[in-house]
C-alpha cells in the first residue's frame, strides 16, 4: 500500500503527495490540523499596501491641516481689528461657513434663565442679530449648553430628538449637526452651531477639534471685548462725574461772585449811613467775624 504514516511528528505520504502533520505541543495547547503543502504559485502573496496611495492620503491631510492653521490666522487677524463682540462673532461664523461649505454656521450666546439663547451671528443671514431662540426647539443646543460638551449628530434626519423638525431638515438636505460649546471658566456661555449638506463633505474628527479651538479663541475674544466695553462705560461715567463736578464748581463761583458784588454795591450805597448807625464796637466785632469766617473757609479748602 502506498500510504505510510510516521507517528510522533513523522511525514505523511498520501497518494504520493507530500504533506505534514503537527503533533501536540504540550499540556494546554491545541493540536493544529494537518495542512497540505500547496505547489508554488498556486496562491498569490498577500497584497501589500499601496505606498503611493498612503503618501497621497498623508499629503492631503497635511494640506487640510495647513488650511486650518491659515484659517485660524485669518480669524485672529480679522478679530484683532475690532473689540465689538458682534463684529467678532459675525467674522467667526462667516469664516467657519466658508471653510467647511456649510448649510448653517451660527453662534448663540446664553440668555438669563437658561431657557433661551440669543442668535447673535449667522453665516447664511448676516442681518440676523440678537434673535431670541427657545431651547425647547433645539435639544442639541440645550444639551451642549447644559453639559459643556460637544454634540455631534451624524445623521440629523434619523435623530430621535429631532423628529419634530425632520421634514424641514429633509427639505434642506441636512446631513450632520455639530454643536461646540463656548466656555468661560468651565461654564458654557454660548455655542457654535454647524450644519452640513447631505451632498457635502462630512466633518472629520480633525474638523471638530479645529472648531473647538475656534470656540476657545471666541471665548477669549468675548472676554477682551467685555473688558473693553466695561472700560468704556467706566470712562464715560468718570468723564460724566468730572463734568458734573466742574459744573458745580462754576455754579458755586458764580453764586459767590454775585453775592460779593451785591454786598459791594450795597456797601458803597449806604457806606455813610452804616458808619453813623453802627457804633464803633459793633463795626469792630463784624470785622472780627469776617476774619474768622475767611480763616475757616481757608482751612476747609486745604482739606
Amino acid at each position: 500500500m502506498a500510504t505510510s504514516i510516521r507517528r510522533a511528528g513523522g511525514r505523511v505520504k498520501a497518494g504520493g503527495r507530500p504533506g505534514r502533520c503537527l503533533t501536540p505541543r504540550g499540556p494546554g495547547q491545541q493540536l493544529s490540523r494537518m495542512t497540505t503543502s500547496a505547489p508554488d504559485g498556486l496562491f498569490p502573496p498577500p497584497a501589500q499596501p499601496d505606498a503611493a496611495a498612503l503618501l497621497a492620503g498623508r499629503i492631503l491631510e497635511l494640506e487640510r491641516e495647513r488650511d486650518r492653521l491659515l484659517t485660524i490666522i485669518d480669524i485672529l487677524q480679522e478679530i484683532s481689528g475690532t473689540l465689538h463682540f458682534v463684529d467678532i462673532l459675525q467674522t467667526i461664523a462667516r469664516r467657519l461657513g466658508e471653510t467647511f461649505g456649510l448649510d448653517r454656521s451660527s453662534i448663540f450666546l446664553a440668555d438669563r434663565g437658561g431657557r433661551t439663547v440669543r442668535l447673535v451671528a449667522s453665516y447664511e443671514d448676516p442681518s440676523i442679530r440678537n434673535l431670541v431662540v427657545d431651547l425647547a426647539r433645539y435639544p442639541e443646543i440645550q444639551r451642549a449648553m447644559e453639559t459643556g460638551e460637544t454634540v455631534f449628530i451624524a445623521d440629523a434626519t434619523a435623530e430621535l430628538t429631532l423628529q419634530h423638525v425632520r421634514g424641514a431638515l429633509a427639505r434642506r438636505k441636512v446631513k450632520s449637526i455639530t454643536v461646540v460649546p463656548i466656555k468661560y471658566r468651565g461654564a458654557a456661555i454660548g455655542c457654535i452651531f454647524l450644519r452640513t449638506y447631505k451632498d457635502g463633505d462630512a466633518l472629520s474628527d480633525a474638523d471638530i477639534r479645529f472648531t473647538q479651538t475656534v470656540a476657545d479663541l471666541t471665548a477669549k475674544a468675548l472676554r477682551n471685548a467685555h473688558r473693553y466695553e466695561s472700560l468704556i462705560r467706566r470712562t464715560r461715567g468718570t468723564a460724566a462725574d468730572a463734568e458734573g463736578a466742574r459744573r458745580g464748581d462754576v455754579e458755586r463761583v458764580a453764586l459767590v461772585t454775585y453775592l460779593q458784588r451785591l454786598l459791594d454795591a450795597f456797601a458803597q450805597h449806604d457806606a455813610a449811613a452804616t458808619g453813623e448807625l453802627l457804633p464803633h464796637s459793633s463795626a469792630a466785632e463784624l470785622q472780627r467775624l469776617v476774619g474768622v469766617t475767611m480763616a475757616v473757609l481757608a482751612e476747609e479748602a486745604k482739606s
